[in-house]
């Protein structure tokens, strides 16, 4: 199996560890022939320095002193967080398709010589709201000019000779678009409700955490009638990480929930413009002048 993929981003030690073993990084084909104990070695450093770092910051002997309760609730916030980074992964990549298809399917509307070229090709929209968003248009008009939506080798002789749109027809068409439009929103909004809960909910989770254990630590002092800084500590350090992982698992879902929601919004604005822009460009065309 090739370890490409695992030296996507080595740690400094990493690096340095593999050059002095000879091995070649600017070389895709000496890291795809590393053999997997060469760079196990090498990563081992690493994973041990990754190690002591926890163990320097206390949060392994944080961890290793929580009680039952508290580790329910790391469990618990390690799914979240799990959760929270899917759908702000999931949602980024889900945007990005989305204006690169919106940018092509704008450029093929807007270059064409009549409205409804990009229908009578029969390409399916794809992934662009916009372009689903003109479909629904194009298909209500359609039926009123022609009484079938169906795209087939006549569509454009009877386009062609159809009478022009009334203002009730072209009334169904805006309500399609604008109905097209709301479905487009909710399938961008969908799944946010998990960052939202992420953010709003991690830390109170957090805070339950360091409640019980330092309740739980206040018992086992009293139980054992002797009060101590050396026999508190552990409890109560073991009672705090619930809520620094709380924190870790709100503060990413909170940005990440942020930048989704505003790209959200800025994509709405433009379905709203696109539809009232298509319907202008359908009623000029097919509406009978005064």
């Amino acid at each position: 199996m090739s370890l490409t993929s695992y030296l996507a981003a080595p740690p400094r030690i990493v690096i340095m560890l593999l050059i002095r073993s000879g091995v070649n990084l600017a070389s895709v084909t000496s890291l795809n022939c590393l053999d997997r104990s060469t760079f196990l070695s090498c990563l081992w450093p690493s994973i041990a320095y990754i190690h002591s770092m926890l163990a320097a910051a206390g949060i392994l002997y944080a961890f290793q002193h929580s009680e039952p309760a508290g580790k329910a609730v790391l469990f618990c916030l390690l799914l979240g967080s799990i959760f929270s980074w899917s759908v702000i992964w999931s949602k980024w990549t889900q945007l990005n398709a989305v204006v690169r298809s919106t940018r092509a399917f704008l450029k093929s509307f807007r270059s064409a010589t009549e409205p409804l070229d990009p229908y009578l090709s029969g390409r399916p929209p794809g992934e662009s709201p916009q372009a689903i968003i003109y479909h629904a248009g194009a298909k209500e008009l359609c039926f009123h000019l022609t009484g079938s939506s169906a795209v087939d080798s006549t569509l454009a002789a009877r386009l062609s000779t159809a009478r022009s749109i009334s203002e009730t027809g072209m009334n169904s068409v805006r309500t399609a678009m604008e109905r097209a439009v709301g479905e487009e929103s909710l399938k961008l909004e969908s799944n946010l409700i998990l960052l939202a809960t992420a953010v709003s909910g991690a830390p109170f989770l957090g805070l339950l955490g360091t409640v019980w254990g330092v309740m739980d630590a206040f018992s086992g002092i009293a139980m054992a009638g002797q009060a101590s800084l050396a026999a508190m500590a552990p409890g109560v350090s073991g009672a705090l990480i619930t809520t620094v992982v709380g924190l870790l698992v709100a503060i990413p879902a909170m940005f990440g929930y942020n930048f989704l929601t505003t790209s959200i919004r800025s994509q709405n604005i433009q379905m709203e413009n696109f539809a009232a822009e298509c319907a202008a460009v359908f009623e000029h065309r097919f509406t009978p002048r005064s």
